[in-house]
């Protein structure tokens, strides 16, 4: 069943994530479309939403020659196709090559994966990548065994595609090795705690201080601020305070090849707007993920910098936030303004 409020708002935003999970029938004209086909928006009564584009065909529409609805199961499998190439390659293949293996030309592949599961063929790659060394590492694997054992032709190629994360070593031992600075600040939201390496914030957090930092990274260099840790410090609070502006502020975070994925997703929503669990789950190509999509949410440790808390249930409510759902509601409030 169609939840009509939610697929009207996915049509209005031309939300390309929903295409797949519903069709769009515009009874006047006659025809069906995806939530996300750039034609004129229809008007809102003439609109009637199917589940599928059978039960669409079986009304009587026929599909737009525009965005073409009925070929997202051919997208879909193209892109399994892509990724099952990808899990069991040697070596990543290109994407000319993965191309020639569904039938698309090289850009329009690009397009589909990338609306798919929110990374390009070749960033899923390195994702994958990444996360073999990561649990080759926690299963007790040295750092050069794993990194090799993962597909890297060298240890210098994974530290170069992980460069805004800590390197495996750090990863196993607990942030050994890594100067950390950190403070709290007062802010509008509360008593906030920051932390940054040299490469950039690493935790931000409200009601929190050392014993918590220390916790985190048990043996890393953890140390109060600098001066260059000051004007992170700076930026960081002017943020806080206006969490809808656009920021580039550095962040030095890691986390599995999912995660990952659900925190570009969190990044990609606008300030001011809120998206569902199921709504985040879907737009990085796993539908059935949500209660996983919960869980990145909560592993993520650098609030609002990383927007989880614009993440709310499908009925509209809050859901949960780990600093509290005052922190959460004042959030959204000051993006809202």
């Amino acid at each position: 069943m169609v939840d009509d409020k939610m697929a009207w708002r996915a049509v209005t935003n031309r939300d390309r994530s929903f295409d797949g999970r519903f069709v769009t029938g515009v009874m006047t004209t006659g025809i069906y479309c995806r939530p996300s086909c750039a034609a004129r928006h229809p008007r809102r009564e003439n609109v009637r939403f199917f589940a599928t584009a059978k039960q669409a065909e079986a009304a009587g529409l026929r599909a737009c020659l525009r965005c073409r609805p009925n070929d997202v199961a051919r997208d879909e499998a193209a892109v399994q196709a892509v990724i099952d190439a990808i899990r069991t390659a040697e070596n990543a293949p290109g994407l000319d090559e993965l191309a020639g293996l569904t039938g698309y030309s090289p850009a329009h592949l690009q397009r589909i994966f990338k609306r798919e599961t929110g990374l390009s063929p070749a960033a899923y790659a390195r994702a994958l990548r990444a996360e073999r060394v990561k649990d080759a590492l926690a299963g007790g694997a040295s750092v050069t065994e794993a990194i090799y054992d993962a597909g890297y032709g060298s240890a210098s190629r994974f530290y170069e595609e992980r460069k805004m994360g800590m390197k495996p070593s750090v990863w196993k031992n607990g942030g050994q090795g890594v100067t950390v600075h950190w403070a709290t600040v007062e802010t509008t939201l509360g008593r906030m705690m920051v932390a940054a390496t040299d490469k950039g914030v690493c935790c931000l957090s409200f009601n929190e201080g050392e014993k918590q930092l220390r916790e985190r990274f048990p043996k890393a260099d953890i140390r109060e601020g600098s001066d260059d840790f000051q004007k992170l410090l700076d930026d960081v609070v002017a943020q806080v305070e206006a969490p809808g502006r656009p920021h580039n502020i550095p962040l030095d975070v890691q986390g599995t090849a999912f995660q990952e994925a659900v925190w570009q997703e969190l990044r990609k929503i606008p300030e001011g707007e809120t998206r569902s669990y199921a709504d985040i789950a879907a737009a990085i190509g796993k539908p059935k993920a949500v209660r996983a999509v919960g869980s990145a949410n909560g592993a993520n440790h650098v609030a609002v910098l990383i927007p989880c808390h614009r993440v709310v249930r499908s009925d509209g409510t809050m859901g949960g936030y780990a600093y509290g759902l005052e922190i959460k509601e004042k959030l959204l409030e000051k993006e809202a303004e």
